[in-house]
């Protein structure tokens, strides 16, 4: 038989769920957990409504005006439709929007208003697309228009799949028309990216520090780096890369020098780079650049030989290749002295009696000077 629980646990029990209701002070936040929690070293007030199932966010239109963080994940909303904290809502002091794994599709123009407050964007694991040609209306680019303060912003595998055009006008309209001055770090990581409309995708991001790239379809260095003056961290790992050219690592390095706060930090592994001449390029340039390469000592390239295909680690193979040249250059040195000694040795014998009557005295000198000390050595 199960023991009852003690009267004051049961009282403790709906003292805790009254507050939390009090502190969210909406009905329609009913499931949410509101109070304040340690973050990232600070105490924020959060309202955490994560899978809750809601499939609007009309209760986002009554969260409670001291909101400093906002998680709402998990749950089934397809569509952000306009202002999603309410049209008079001013929420001065949210910081961070975490709205993951919602399975959003849509987000209308001026979603998100009323937020100037808010430091970072999170909307990782949706399928959104901003554009459709079939819906002249469905093209929002000044989504994040009013994030006046946003650092940072989420989108990691955010996007719909299939979208490679699209996506290309749609990352090139949003950093060109969202006015974002103030973005310091931008996640794009799994979203099958493959090109950008323009090469100068990213230029309109003055303070742009940190851009993550890995595991897409990136097949080479296809935009401006250069004009990101501040930039100190560029992810491009586990792409579609098989080599980068000259210019691509002067550009690299023009992110150095004593002018700069910090230089650039680049990380490169899991790319397919050929075994050719651009790789011994790339090996020679991670020898003199003062760009710090993450993981060097582990970067591969690919090769294919008789129809088998051999990945090789750059050092171990720029070892094996330096052990060969040493190897050849010895061999090399031990053929030439043979040679030169074999065409002493004929020199000597086709001018023997030269040789002879030249060096004679000279020998007989010294067999007289050694059979006359054997001799001394013996009187002794």
């Amino acid at each position: 038989m199960l023991q009852k629980r003690p009267l004051c646990v049961i009282f403790l029990l709906f003292v805790l769920s009254e507050a939390n209701v009090f502190q969210c002070r909406s009905k329609l936040l009913q499931g949410c957990n509101c109070g304040k929690i340690y973050y990232q070293s600070e105490t924020l007030f959060t309202v955490n409504c994560t899978n809750l199932s809601f499939r609007d966010t009309a209760m986002l239109r009554e969260l409670p005006e001291e909101t400093q963080m906002l998680v709402f994940t998990g749950n089934h909303v397809a569509v952000l439709e306009m202002n999603v904290f309410g049209d008079d809502a001013y929420l001065s002091e949210l910081k961070i929007v975490d709205m993951s794994n919602n399975g959003i599709r849509e987000i209308k123009g001026k979603a998100f208003h009323h937020v100037p407050s808010v430091e970072r964007l999170i909307l990782n694991h949706n399928n959104i697309s901003i554009s459709n040609e079939d819906d002249g209306n469905f093209h929002h680019p000044r989504v994040f228009s009013n994030f006046y303060n946003l650092k940072e912003l989420h989108l990691t595998n955010a996007f719909a799949d299939n979208t490679d055009s699209a996506l290309a006008d749609d990352l090139h309209d949003i950093f060109v028309n969202s006015n974002l001055t103030k973005l310091y770090k931008l996640h794009l990581e799994q979203n099958e990216i493959k090109f950008f409309k323009d090469a100068n995708v990213f230029c309109d991001l003055p303070n742009l520090h940190d851009v993550h790239l890995g595991d897409n379809n990136i097949p080479s260095l296809n935009f401006n780096v250069k004009c990101l003056k501040k930039l100190r961290y560029l992810d491009l790992e586990s792409n579609n890369i098989t080599r980068f050219s000259e210019k691509d690592l002067e550009a690299f390095d023009s992110l150095t020098g004593t002018d700069r706060e910090e230089n650039l930090i680049l990380e490169i592994k899991g790319n397919p780079f050929r075994c050719d001449q651009a790789i011994k390029v790339l090996y020679n340039w991670l020898l003199e650049t003062k760009v710090e390469v993450r993981d060097k000592d582990h970067l591969e390239c690919h090769q294919a030989k008789y129809g088998t295909k051999y990945i090789m680690n750059l050092k171990n193979l720029a070892a094996a290749k330096h052990a060969k040249i040493s190897q050849a250059i010895t061999v090399l040195l031990v053929v030439l002295v043979v040679i030169l000694i074999t065409l002493l040795a004929a020199y000597i014998y086709l001018k023997k009696d030269k040789v002879k009557s030249r060096f004679g005295p000279v020998l007989d000198v010294l067999t007289r000077k050694v059979h006359y000390t054997t001799i001394d050595s013996q009187d002794v």
